[in-house]
C-alpha cells in the first residue's frame, strides 16, 4: 500500500508517494538529500541522523509515512555559515567526513536542549554515533567551542 505524504525538509515541502514500509532514509536520498547516509542500517551508527521537529531520528529505522508534515532538518539544509560546522572545521573534527552530518545534527540537538554542556554531557549525547576515523576528541571539542561561541555572542548582544 502507498500513501501521498508531504515531507517538509529544510523548509521545502515535497509531495511524495511512499510505500508504507519505505524508510525515511531512502525517501530523503531519492529526494536529493545526500547528507543523510546509511552506515549500519540498524540505527546504531548515527550516519542517517536527521532532526524531526528538532529531535534526532535514525532515518534508517523510521518509516517515511510517520513524518508527513513534520519539519525535518538534514545537514544539507544548514546555512553556509553554520556555527557548528565552522567549529567542526576549526577543530579538525573530520577525516573521511562520512559520519559528520549526523554528528553536526546531534550537536545542534544537544545545544538546543543544553546550551552549556559539559564534556561528559556531550559524550553521552553523542553515544549513538560512530566515527570510524576516531575523531571523537575533536568532535567534542567542536561542540564545546560552539557552546562558548554562542555564549560569547549572547553576552555581546546583551551588553
Amino acid at each position: 500500500m502507498s500513501s501521498d505524504v508531504v515531507l517538509q525538509v529544510n523548509g521545502v515541502r515535497h509531495r511524495v508517494t511512499v510505500a508504507d514500509d519505505d524508510l525515511l532514509l531512502e525517501v530523503l536520498r531519492r529526494t536529493g538529500y545526500t547528507s543523510v547516509r546509511e552506515g549500519c542500517g540498524v540505527g546504531a551508527c548515527g550516519a542517517c541522523t536527521v532532526l524531526a521537529d528538532g529531535h534526532s531520528v535514525s532515518s534508517c529505522l523510521a518509516r517515511a509515512v510517520r513524518y508527513d508534515g513534520v519539519p525535518l532538518t538534514t545537514a544539507d539544509g544548514l546555512p553556509q555559515d553554520d556555527d557548528v560546522v565552522d567549529e567542526f572545521v576549526s577543530a579538525g573534527a573530520m577525516q573521511c567526513g562520512y559520519c559528520i552530518p549526523g554528528f553536526v545534527l546531534m550537536g545542534h540537538e544537544l545545544l538546543a536542549e543544553n546550551p552549556d554542556p559539559t564534556r561528559e554531557e556531550i559524550a553521552a549525547h553523542l553515544e549513538g554515533n560512530i566515527c570510524r576515523c576516531g575523531t571523537y576528541e575533536e568532535i567534542c571539542a567542536a561542540i564545546e567551542a560552539t557552546a562558548r561561541r554562542r555564549k560569547a555572542e549572547q553576552e555581546r548582544r546583551s551588553a
